[in-house]
C-alpha cells in the first residue's frame, strides 16, 4: 500500500508539473501571434503592444526568486497550487478585458502565477523522484516546455483567426482547473525543507526595484528619463549584491558567482543567449502578418518550425554533453544561433517563406545544441546542496534574458517609429526596426560564443 501511494504521488506530480510546464510557455507563445489583432482591436501603438508581451515576463522575473524561497519555507505544494489559481483566474480576466491597461495589469498578475508555477514545479519533481529516476522525469518536463513553445504560435494563430484573440487566454482556464483538482486530491506532501528560515524581505524589495528600473528605463529610451532609470537600476543592483553578501538567509546566493567560474560564465552565456533569441517570435509575428500579409494561423504555422527543431534535438544535445565537454557543444550551438540571427537580418519585403523557415530551423538547431549542454554544465558545476540555488539562478537568467530581449526590441521600435499606431504608412520603418534588431541580437550572440568558450572545462575542474 505504501509503495502504491508513493507511485501515485510520483505519477500525479509528474502529470501536474508537466501540464503546468506546457501552459506557462504557451501563455508567452500564443500572445505574440495575437498582438497584431489586439493592436487593431484597441487601436494602440507598437510600444504598448510590446508591454502586453513584456508585462508577464517582468512580473515573473521579479517574483521568481522570492517566491521560490517562500516555497522552500512554507511548502512547495502550497505555492504551486496558489500559482495555478492565480494563473487560471488571471487568464479568465485577460479574456474579458475591455482596454489595454486591463490587459497589462492582468498580464502582470498572470506572471506572478507563472513565477509560482515554474519556481516550484522542478523542485516538486526533485523532491518526489530519487536521483536515479530524476533525469528521465526532468527530461519529460523540459519536453513539455518545448511542446508549449512549439504549439503556441500555431494554436495562437488558429484561435485568434477563428475565435478571436480573447480565446488564447480563455484556453488556459480548463487546464488550470484540472491541475488544481489533481494537485489538491493527489499530492499529499508539501516539501518545506527550509521551514523556519528567515525571509529576506529587504533583499526582495531591492531586487524588485532593480528589475523595474532597468526594464522600464529601456522602454523609455532614448529619453533622459530612460537613461536615468537604467543607471539607477545598475546602482540598485550594486546595493542588492552588497546586501545579499551580508545577510544571513539571502534570496539569491551571490557566493556561487564569486567562486565558481564554470557556474558564473555558464549563467552569463544563458543570459546572453536568451537575450538574443526571445524576441525573435515577437519580431517575426509583426513581419509575417503586417509586412507579408499572412493570417495569424499562417504566421503561427511558420513560427512553430523553430521550437519543433528544439524539441527534437535537445535530448540528443544533452546526451552529447555527457560525452563531450559541455562548453564545446554549447558554444557550437550559440555560434549556429548567431548565424541564424544574421541570416534574418537580410529579410526584405519580398523574402520567401522557405528562406524564413530555413532561418528558424537554423535558430532551433543552435538553441537546442546550446540549452541542454549549458544546463548540464550549470547543474554539474555545483554540489548537491546547491541544486535548488543553481536551478533558480538559471531560471532567473532565462527570465532576465527574455526581459532584456524585449527591452532591446522596444528600444529599437522607439528609435525608429516612436509611439505611433502601426499602419501601412509606417511599414518601411517597421521593416528597418526588425532588421536592426536581428543585427543587434546576432552581435549579442556572437559575444556569448566567446564567453561560453572561456568558461573552462567542467571535467578538468
Amino acid at each position: 500500500m505504501i509503495q502504491q501511494d508513493v507511485a501515485d504521488t510520483k505519477r500525479s506530480a509528474l502529470i501536474v508539473t508537466t501540464i503546468s510546464s506546457f501552459l506557462t510557455p504557451l501563455a508567452l507563445a500564443t500572445v505574440n501571434v495575437a498582438l497584431p489583432s489586439i493592436g487593431r482591436a484597441f487601436s494602440i501603438d507598437v510600444i504598448t503592444l510590446s508591454w502586453i508581451a513584456t508585462a508577464y515576463i517582468l512580473s515573473a522575473a521579479i517574483f521568481l526568486v522570492p517566491l521560490g524561497k517562500i516555497a522552500d519555507m512554507y511548502g512547495r505544494k502550497k505555492i504551486f497550487l496558489l500559482g495555478i489559481v492565480i494563473f487560471t483566474f488571471s487568464s479568465f480576466l485577460l479574456g474579458i478585458s475591455i482596454n489595454p491597461n486591463m490587459l497589462i495589469i492582468f498580464r502582470v498578475i498572470q506572471g506572478i502565477g507563472g513565477a509560482m508555477i515554474f519556481g516550484t514545479g522542478i523542485a516538486i519533481l526533485s523532491s518526489v523522484y530519487p536521483p536515479g529516476e530524476r533525469g528521465r522525469v526532468l527530461g519529460i518536463n523540459v519536453a513539455a516546455v518545448y511542446i508549449g513553445l512549439a504549439t503556441g504560435p500555431f494554436l495562437g494563430g488558429v484561435l485568434t483567426q477563428h475565435l478571436g484573440w480573447r480565446s488564447i487566454f480563455l484556453f488556459n482556464c480548463p487546464a488550470g482547473v484540472f491541475i488544481m483538482i489533481l494537485t489538491t486530491k493527489r499530492l499529499k506532501a508539501d516539501w518545506a525543507e527550509a521551514k523556519g528560515e528567515y525571509f529576506d524581505i529587504i533583499g526582495s524589495i531591492i531586487y524588485s526595484i532593480m528589475l523595474l528600473s532597468i526594464m522600464y528605463g529601456f522602454s523609455r529610451l532614448p529619453s533622459f528619463v530612460g537613461t536615468i532609470l537604467i543607471i539607477g537600476g545598475i546602482v540598485v543592483m550594486s546595493a542588492f549584491v552588497f546586501w545579499e553578501k551580508r545577510t544571513k538567509n539571502p534570496i539569491l546566493d551571490i557566493s556561487l558567482f564569486m567562486t565558481n567560474r564554470v557556474f558564473t560564465l555558464s549563467n552569463l552565456a544563458a543570459l546572453l543567449n536568451y537575450s538574443a533569441t526571445f524576441a525573435v517570435g515577437f519580431l517575426l509575428s509583426f513581419y509575417l502578418q503586417l509586412i507579408k500579409g499572412l493570417k495569424p494561423q499562417e504566421a503561427g504555422i511558420i513560427l512553430v518550425s523553430q521550437p519543433v527543431v528544439q524539441a527534437i534535438l535537445s535530448p540528443i544535445a544533452g546526451r552529447a554533453s555527457d560525452r563531450i565537454e559541455p562548453r564545446i557543444v554549447a558554444s557550437t550551438g550559440m555560434a549556429i544561433t548567431a548565424f541564424g540571427l544574421f541570416l534574418l537580418a537580410f529579410l526584405t519585403k519580398t523574402s520567401g517563406l522557405v528562406y524564413i523557415i530555413a532561418c528558424l530551423v537554423v535558430l532551433g538547431a543552435g538553441f537546442a545544441l546550446f540549452s541542454s549542454p549549458n544546463t548540464n554544465a550549470i547543474m554539474s558545476s555545483v554540489e548537491n546542496r546547491y541544486y535548488g540555488v543553481a536551478s533558480s539562478m538559471l531560471a532567473t537568467m532565462r527570465l532576465l534574458g527574455q526581459l532584456f530581449s524585449m527591452g532591446v526590441a522596444i528600444l529599437i521600435f522607439a528609435l525608429y517609429m516612436g509611439e505611433v499606431k502601426v499602419s501601412p504608412a509606417h511599414y518601411t520603418s517597421l521593416m528597418e526596426s526588425i532588421k536592426t534588431a536581428f543585427i543587434v541580437f546576432g552581435m549579442l550572440c556572437t559575444g556569448g560564443v566567446f564567453i561560453s568558450l572561456t568558461r573552462g572545462d567542467l571535467r578538468k575542474k
